[in-house]
Parts: C-alpha cells; sequence; structure tokens
C-alpha cells in the first residue's frame, strides 16, 4: 500500500467533485453519499487537481475514469456506456453512478422501517422517477425525439426543473468568480437537490409503500367481501389507483377489480369505480345507469337501499352514510 493510501485511512473521509460552474448530477451526487454514516461527516473539495483526486476516499463527476473499487464515479470519459441496468437505456451521470452503487444503502439510512424487498422495490422506483431524468438531462437525452417529430414546446420551462434552477445557482458571469464564490454557491444547490431527493424517498417510504400495502390487504382479502372478487375494501382511505395497476400485474389478475370501496374524511362511504388505465377516464364497470344523477331520498328510494347520498351523474362514484350501501351499489353494479 502507497503511503499516500495509508494516510488517506487514518483521515476523515473526502469526497472531491470537480471546482467551477456546477450541474444538478454532481450536486446531487455529493449530497446523497453524506446521507451514508461513513460520509456523513466527510470534507468535500472541489478541485481539478490529480493530487486531490489521490487524496480522496470518492471522486465524483472529474477524473476521466470510472472504477468503483477505487471510488472514481465519473462518465465524461468517450468509452463510459454505463446504465442502471440491462432494463435501461439512459447513460448515467455521476448522480445515477453514485446512486446504482450506494442507493440502497442510501434508502435504508432514510427509511430504516423498510422491508428488505421495500429497500429493492423503491431503489429501482427512485431511479426510474427522479434519477433517470437527471442522468438524461446531463448527457442531453430527450424525452422525445422532438425534432425528428416536428414536435414544437408550446412554453419554455428551463427555469423551472431542476437542474434549470441548480444551473442558475451558479454565479453570474459579471459576479465573484472566484473558487470560494463557486464553493459557496455549489453547497447551496446541493442543499437544494439533496432536499428534494429526501423529501421524495421519505414520501415514498412514509407514505407511498404503507398506501401499496393497505391497497394489497384489501385485494388479498377480496373474495371475503364479494364472492366474484371483483370488489374490494380499503380499511383506511389512501392513494390507491397506482397500487392497483401495480397490485394487479404483479399477480397477473388485470382488469378484475371493477369497484373500490372506502370511508371519506367525514366517516360517511365512497364507492369508486376503476379506470381502465391510469390516465383514462373510462372506467371498467360503471355504477347503474338508472341511478346516475339521483341523490338521498330519490336515490335511496329507487335503489331500495337505505342512507344513499349521491351517485355522479357520470356513474364513475357514488355515496352513502353506511359501508352496507355501498357495497350492495357496487354488487348492483356487476
Amino acid at each position: 500500500m502507497s503511503l499516500s493510501k495509508k494516510a488517506k485511512l487514518s483521515m476523515p473521509k473526502q469526497i472531491c467533485t470537480h471546482s467551477g460552474s456546477f450541474h444538478a448530477d454532481e450536486a446531487l451526487a455529493v449530497y446523497i453519499l453524506r446521507i451514508l454514516p461513513e460520509y456523513k461527516d466527510a470534507k468535500v473539495v472541489r478541485s481539478r487537481d490529480p493530487v486531490k483526486w489521490e487524496e480522496s476516499d470518492i471522486v465524483v463527476d472529474v477524473s476521466g475514469k470510472y472504477d468503483s473499487k477505487h471510488g472514481l464515479f465519473d462518465h465524461h470519459q468517450r468509452e463510459f456506456f454505463e446504465t442502471f441496468s440491462e432494463s435501461y437505456k439512459t447513460k448515467l451521470s455521476s448522480a445515477g453512478l453514485v446512486y446504482k452503487h450506494f442507493g440502497q444503502n442510501i434508502i435504508k439510512t432514510l427509511q430504516p422501517q423498510l422491508k428488505e424487498s421495500q429497500v429493492d422495490f423503491l431503489y429501482e422506483k427512485v431511479y426510474r422517477d427522479f434519477i433517470e431524468s437527471l442522468d438524461a438531462n446531463d448527457n442531453g437525452i430527450s424525452n422525445f425525439d422532438s425534432e425528428e417529430l416536428g414536435v414544437k414546446p408550446k412554453f419554455h420551462d428551463k427555469n423551472i426543473t431542476i437542474p434549470g434552477i441548480v444551473s442558475g445557482m451558479n454565479p453570474n458571469w459579471n459576479e465573484d468568480s472566484s473558487d470560494a464564490s463557486f464553493d459557496k454557491c455549489f453547497f447551496k444547490a446541493s442543499d437544494f437537490i439533496g432536499g428534494v431527493f429526501v423529501n421524495l424517498v421519505k414520501g415514498y417510504g412514509e407514505s407511498w409503500m404503507p398506501a401499496k400495502t393497505l391497497v394489497e390487504e384489501a385485494v388479498q382479502k377480496r373474495f371475503e367481501v364479494d364472492p366474484s372478487g371483483k370488489i374490494i375494501v380499503l380499511t383506511q382511505f389512501c392513494p390507491w389507483k397506482e397500487h392497483l395497476y401495480a397490485i394487479e400485474r404483479e399477480q397477473g389478475i388485470e382488469n378484475e377489480i371493477l369497484f373500490v370501496l372506502f370511508a371519506d374524511s367525514s366517516g360517511k362511504w365512497r364507492v369508486s369505480t376503476v379506470s381502465v388505465s391510469a390516465t383514462s377516464f373510462n372506467f371498467r364497470k360503471g355504477l347503474p345507469e338508472p341511478l346516475r344523477g339521483l341523490r338521498d331520498d330519490e336515490l335511496s328510494e329507487k335503489s331500495g337501499l337505505p342512507g344513499c347520498i349521491f351517485i355522479h351523474a357520470a356513474g364513475f362514484i357514488g355515496g352513502a352514510s353506511s359501508k352496507e350501501t355501498v357495497l350492495k351499489l357496487a354488487q348492483m353494479s356487476l
């Protein structure tokens, strides 16, 4: 082992990225590394000096090398074509590289209550929903082939995208352009995009994943609700649509669930249809057509069910005072 390597082992951890102007990818990469317990107190150096790279434990977005065993995470070299997995075609930026190697431990650190299978699930979801777009942006990959298709944007959104906001945090050309000025702005940008990342992961871990569990339990118990298995009851209201489609795919029961029952914030009950897709207004099965648009006593009289409140004129949702009544409305629809 070289003297420099021995010295490095005895010193506090050090992360190095390049000096000068910065982008969203290395701003995030540095932040998420410092989420990890072993790097939370790491010193961050911004330099293009190879001596500083050699002194550092991890080098991000500079050095012209990708070698995870030696802590080198650059993506600018000509021969670099790394992707997150075989399922993705987007070339990684420094954010994607760091996340690929450390993402699971980062999620475990932020959400220690999650099971291993949940960590694995969120590891890919966070990449797909957040990191990949940063990788694409930094590598100049468009979300669609606008030029080839002749598509022109209706408005400009550069200044409200995260990469655009981070880029705008660099010092202006006619301001102080010293290394100290750039460093100060870099850490401000890193805290900004890192906060967005942490909020996303916490939202998934503390809200999105528990909602998925509730929907899974409801699907599992669907035959206890109705022999057809086409109606589910949520024990507590939660965002359920995205989860339901995913769970159906996972279990090979696509299009089988037709109605979802849940209590609203006032304690009344709702019966909701299930759309044919997440973005469609068309439902798999509607509530009874003769009852659509009716309310209260008129609806109760014509349906023969007590405590009815409404059925929307479009037939996609209805309400009643009790679980038993919304269940009957769903069963009538079947």
